[in-house]
């Protein structure tokens, strides 16, 4: 991956009379990695949302490769992968549809890029299932196949360790020193610490 950046500068952001972001400001570069911390209702969420686009801050920007992400959202989006609380999977599909209409809009897969994306996460034995009828862990390990999948610059993490085992905790922590080895960058929410396979994590503590 080239060279990109992250910028945010100054961001604030309220959530009716709530002053959630205030004046939260950093820059990540080639291989970084950002772990955000804080109490519930601190705005780790509504942090990541707002890098996104999701979310409109009153104040501040966020810049990639030096230019304003507001000017080409688009263009910003197809640079980052979301991953929220909730995976980003449809019920009525098996777990091997979902990452092929998910990751196929966004580039091309192979049945064998896929097979293997899949049999990495331990979901081969269950793949053909109904999302729906998966476990929250199982449907977590889909969406970590997914985020393999994407090859993009830009990870935007919200608690992906949530309903993991240590073994698929292992994994994240694995997945993410992949993404820094070959240039990307990882924006991470968490509750407890990354997993020890990721190493020089830079930290932001946001105040409750």
């Amino acid at each position: 991956m080239p060279d990109e950046s992250l910028e945010v500068e100054n961001l604030h952001l309220w959530r009716g009379e709530r002053h959630v972001l205030r004046g939260v400001h950093f820059t990540l570069g080639h291989g970084a990695c950002l772990e955000v911390t804080g109490p519930n209702g601190s705005g780790k969420t509504s942090l990541l949302r707002t890098l996104c686009g999701l979310m409109y801050p009153e104040e501040g920007r966020v810049l990639w490769n030096g230019n304003n992400v507001r000017r080409d959202l688009p263009a910003f989006h197809a640079a980052l992968a979301y991953l929220g609380h909730e995976p980003p999977l449809k019920a009525d599909l098996s777990a091997r549809e979902n990452l092929r209409y998910w990751i196929g809009i966004r580039r091309r897969l192979d049945a064998v890029a896929l097979d293997a994306a899949l049999a990495r996460v331990g979901a081969g034995a269950w793949c053909e299932r109904l999302v729906r009828t998966l476990s929250a862990g199982q449907r977590r390990r889909v969406a970590l196949a997914g985020l393999a999948l994407l090859t993009v610059p830009l990870w935007l993490l919200d608690e992906p360790t949530t309903n993991l085992d240590a073994e698929g905790r292992q994994l994240v922590g694995t997945l993410i020193g992949e993404q820094l080895t070959r240039g990307g960058m990882v924006v991470a929410a968490v509750h407890q610490d990354l997993p020890a396979a990721v190493r020089d994590v830079a930290r932001l503590e946001l105040p409750p």
